[in-house]
């Protein structure tokens, strides 16, 4: 082939990356975004301050099996029912606000007033809306709570009809509204937390009645119950002033029964946390022993609720009170140590500004490769290099900082190995550069991370839970978790690797896009070569460990677990490429071919067995099998194009 078609294969084959990386930015954006030209007005709404939002951030919530800050459970709240983790109105100026997850909490749980006319709920299909009665904007948009309330009605009622189909004989439009009618419920609940706080209990009657806190009511708790107990003596039960107190309190503690549980027990040995009601009602109903410390928390609520209406540095005086005094008490019984670290975790976005850097550097590494060898591509490798070290360092630093919070090895779920593979895989890569000096390895280092990044990123959206959270009890083994699942991941990601170099390979001799330069083919032959031997010494020293901890745990080395039978089949074809290599029954081309196919055994490993709802490392995952059929489809459409360029250059 001539220079000058080489030369326009590389810009074709450029221009095809520069298109995938493009669609990749504008998929990970779009879905976090609202539809152009939709920011709402919301009648004399003002942000919160930086300083309110700065105390919010830490306050210690129980969820989910551990104590973290507000911020995370807000992240996760916001990402479930809105999408994102960031929001877009505008006040009576029409200037655009950002809420963060925090912001928009704070707006649900203190100013209600303003939270229903967030645009809070997703719709993607307007047919959900047509089904309640409600008229849609467009095909997908994002609608408030008061948007929505005409419809809730109805909503609840074809919910309660879906929930009891089989989930796998509900179509996608019963799917959606039971969806829709979970994130309402949701945000109610959200809604109700303070409540009390905000009206407390009202006596008396007429358009302004009379009104108590909540924590008056429960400080004549003995009263009442003394007053109720006497009128079921008289057979007065049902009348009376102490009746309507203890209905109109238990009406008001029960919107914040279901919800955020941030008042530490008093007593050490129990591990739960209660939420307000909760507090309510055990005062109330006498079930509380000591009830002093419990009206104390109701009232610290109260005031900070009712400091709102003064201003905002009195806001932050009373909720700063209130959040230092509940971080104290989770202290002292050696819960939540690491708040601050992880509202700074949540604030620093470690991930997409890596993944950023990765485009960043992905850009240079095409640009690089079309410049060739010359100055120009040496000075933009440099900068490639710069690029993807820096994404790899924030990945580095976010994995860490995980460590740290949940004071637990690196990868302990599907996310965690995702993010994992992200870092090991660059690493993996500049590594090889680091040996060849070829920078093959270089240019795809920086294409790879984007795209595991932008999978951690997807993979967050469809389930948006916090993958922070304690691990389930067979996997709660820091020394096994270490050894085994981390060696078993590191063989996923050279798995992987070593599929995108034979990848290249494929591609640039089958285009004749490497000028056939021997020397470069003969690189990515003994680097993928390496990297096919790394494979099977981690997949089969970790499958091994893996089955003298099944041993321990469950009392037997092998159960024929679909996990356990995906690591031996990557173990087993990794060796039937190297004997094939070594017996001379594959050639260059062979091994890479092999190589192709190697991506589909580590993914059916890493991620399909979770689709077959069976064994006892299954994740159960409902959605999603297309994507993997894509890409097993594009994996064996490869190698059957490399075949045929290897019958076409050997034909001549």
């Amino acid at each position: 082939m001539s220079d000058s078609s080489s030369n326009t294969g590389r810009k074709l084959a450029a221009a095809l990356v520069l298109a995938g990386l493009a669609a990749v930015f504008y998929n990970l954006v779009s879905v976090t975004r609202p539809p152009p030209g939709e920011l709402r007005t919301i009648k004399d709404y003002s942000p919160w301050s930086a300083a309110s939002i700065a105390v919010a951030e830490s306050l210690p919530v129980q969820d989910g099996g551990r104590v973290k800050p507000l911020a995370t459970y807000a992240g996760f709240n916001m990402l479930a029912i809105f999408g994102s983790r960031s929001m877009t109105v505008a006040g009576n100026d029409g200037k655009a606000q950002t809420l963060n997850p925090t912001a928009w909490l704070l707006d649900t749980l203190f100013r209600p007033q303003f939270a229903i006319q967030h645009p809070t709920f997703r719709v993607d299909n307007s047919a959900v809306l047509e089904a309640v009665g409600v008229k849609p904007r467009g095909k997908r948009d994002r609608y408030s709570y008061a948007e929505l309330e005409p419809g809730l009605e109805k909503l609840i009622e074809l919910a309660d009809g879906y929930e009891s189909i089989d989930p796998k004989h509900r179509d996608a439009l019963q799917q959606q509204i039971l969806d829709l009618a979970y994130n309402v419920r949701d945000f109610q609940s959200l809604l109700g937390q303070f409540a009390f706080a905000r009206s407390g209990v009202a006596i008396g009657s007429g358009d302004e009645p009379q009104r108590l806190n909540v924590s008056t009511v429960m400080d004549k708790a003995p009263r009442i119950r003394d007053d109720l107990a006497a009128a079921r003596r008289d057979g007065k039960a049902g009348r009376g002033p102490a009746e309507y107190l203890y209905q109109e309190t238990t009406q008001v503690a029960g919107l914040a029964m279901r919800g955020m549980n941030i008042f530490p027990p008093a007593e050490a040995s129990d591990r739960s946390w209660q939420n307000s009601g909760q507090r309510i009602m055990g005062v109330l109903n006498g079930v509380t022993h000591s009830p002093g410390p419990a009206i104390q928390d109701i009232m610290a609520l109260e005031q900070s609720v009712h400091a709102l209406d003064t201003g905002d540095a009195a806001f932050v005086k009373e909720f700063t009170s209130l959040c230092n005094d509940l971080a104290q008490r989770a202290a002292a019984r050696g819960e939540g140590r690491h708040l601050a670290l992880e509202a700074s975790y949540n604030r620093a976005d470690w991930f997409f500004n890596a993944f950023l850097l990765f485009f960043v550097g992905a850009l240079c590494a095409v640009a690089m490769w079309m410049l060739g060898t010359g100055r120009s591509g040496r000075i933009l490798a440099g900068i490639t290099l710069g690029w993807t070290l820096s994404g790899l360092v924030l990945c580095v630093i976010a994995i860490v900082e995980r460590c740290l919070i949940m004071q637990r090895a690196p990868v302990g779920n599907l996310y965690d190995t995702i993010i994992f593979i992200s870092a090991a895989c660059v690493l993996l890569a500049l590594i090889i550069e680091g040996i060849t000096r070829r920078r093959f390895a270089l240019g795809l280092a920086p294409i790879l991370g984007t795209l595991l990044v932008f999978l951690s990123r997807r993979y967050e959206m469809g389930d948006p839970k916090d993958h922070l959270d304690p691990l389930v009890a067979v996997l709660a083994s820091n020394f096994w978790l270490t050894i085994h699942v981390i060696t078993i991941t590191l063989g996923y990601a050279a798995g992987l690797l070593c599929a995108l170099l034979s990848t290249l390979y494929i591609l640039m001799r089958g285009l004749r896009l490497d000028r056939a330069d021997g020397e470069l083919r003969r690189a990515l032959t003994l680097a993928v070569y390496g990297m096919v031997c790394l494979t099977l010494f981690l997949s089969l020293v970790g499958t091994v460990l893996g089955g003298i901890w099944a041993n321990d745990s469950w009392g037997r080395f092998w159960g024929w677990d679909p996990k356990e039978n995906g690591a031996l089949l990557i173990v087993i074809w990794t060796l039937v490429i190297l004997h094939a290599r070594l017996g001379g029954f594959i050639k260059e081309w062979g091994l890479h071919l092999a190589s192709v196919f190697t991506a589909c055994v580590v993914v059916f490993s890493w991620w399909h067995v979770n689709f077959l709802g069976v064994g006892l490392h299954n994740y159960g995952f409902t959605s999603g099998k297309d994507v993997l059929w894509t890409f097993y489809q594009a994996m064996l459409g490869l190698m059957l194009f490399g075949g045929t360029a290897k019958w076409l250059e050997s034909r001549k």
